[in-house]
């Protein structure tokens, strides 16, 4: 018996990748992730044949996504990370740090780029 779940297509031997069920008092196509368990009236589909699939007229096909898909970035991530590199990037005075003043701190020695040098304390 085979672990991999095959597409319900005829003559199609891909892995299935998602699971396509029909709500017909909706008259609605629901495409989502792969189910857990196989059911006997759901699909399995293969990624090319979620991709093309179309309805019947007059239905609708809802395209669920998968949580564990990669999801493309959005306006506000882009930023965050932006910020993140541009705080990195900044100077950092050393006497400034609410702390207090740290002896035990690695100097820095030389920098090249955003690479440092540190002298170890010990030393």
């Amino acid at each position: 018996m085979s672990l991999v779940r095959r597409c319900s297509r005829t003559a199609c031997g891909r892995p299935a990748v998602a699971t396509l069920t029909y709500v017909y008092a909706d008259s609605t196509a629901v495409l989502g992730p792969l189910a857990t368990y196989a059911e006997p009236h759901c699909y399995d589909l293969c990624a090319e044949h979620g991709e093309r699939l179309t309805a019947p007229r007059g239905w609708e096909v809802v395209r669920l996504s998968d949580p564990s898909a990669p999801t493309r970035p959005s306006g506000d991530d882009l930023e965050a990370l932006a910020n993140a590199v541009r705080e990195a990037a900044r100077p950092h005075d050393r006497g400034a740090d609410s702390r207090g003043p740290q002896t035990a701190d690695p100097m820095e020695v030389a920098r090249r780029g955003h690479l440092r040098v540190l002298r170890s304390p010990d030393s």
